[in-house]
Order: C-alpha cells, then structure tokens, then sequence
C-alpha cells in the first residue's frame, strides 16, 4: 500500500465507532486493567512467582534441615545460622504473598461491581 492511509469518510466512520466504543464503561475498564500476557516459557515459566516459590521451598527445606541440626547438637552457630535462612525464608513467602493479593486485587476491580456484589 503506498497510499496516503484512510479516506476521508474512512476517517470520519472510524472516529464515529472510537466515539461510541468510549461510551462502553464496562469495556473501557476492562481495556484500562488488561495487561500484556508473559510469553510462555515451558512447564513453568508461565507461573509469575517461580523463580521466588522455588527459592522459598529450598530454604524452608533447609531451614529445617538446620533447626533439627541445631537442636540435635545445641550448637549456637547453627541456631544463628537457622535463624538467619528463616528470616530469607519469610521474606521470600512475605513477597510471594503480596504478589498473590497484588493479582487477586487486580483481577477483582476488572470484574463488573454487579457481578462482585454476587459474589461476596
């Protein structure tokens, strides 16, 4: 095409169509909170928190793995060092919690007010 684009009453029927999709509330909130989908990246790279789900898992395996060291032995070194993985472990489950309450809140305000007055 090396034409100039659209006519003139091309242009003129497209400005009326974006006119009276801007009256559409429901459309124009859904449009507002859509996000671009993550391009998909195998079995579990799809999954938003994976990376932070799987580095949770391990030190929580390992932080159990040191407290049963810990009192096994009474050593203060390990209970410090337990208690340094622990403190890792809650902050990875911290984020990964706000991350899931960031999504639902955000997939609820996309949902009309009547259909989540239902719902509740």
């Amino acid at each position: 095409m090396d034409g100039a684009g659209l006519s003139e009453p091309e242009r003129m029927i497209l400005a009326e169509i974006e006119r009276e999709l801007r009256t559409d509330e429901a459309l124009d909130r859904r449009l507002r909170t859509m996000r671009p989908t993550a391009p998909v990246g195998g079995a579990f790279g799809s999954f938003p928190g994976f990376r932070l789900a799987t580095l949770a898992s391990v030190l929580s395996a390992v932080a159990v793995m040191l407290f049963v060291m810990a009192a096994v032995s009474s050593t203060p070194a390990l209970l410090w060092v337990f208690a340094g993985v622990w403190v890792l472990t809650a902050v990875c489950l911290l984020q990964l919690a706000c991350r899931w309450g960031a999504r639902r809140l955000t997939a609820r305000r996309g949902v009309p007010a009547e259909t989540s007055a239902h719902e509740s």
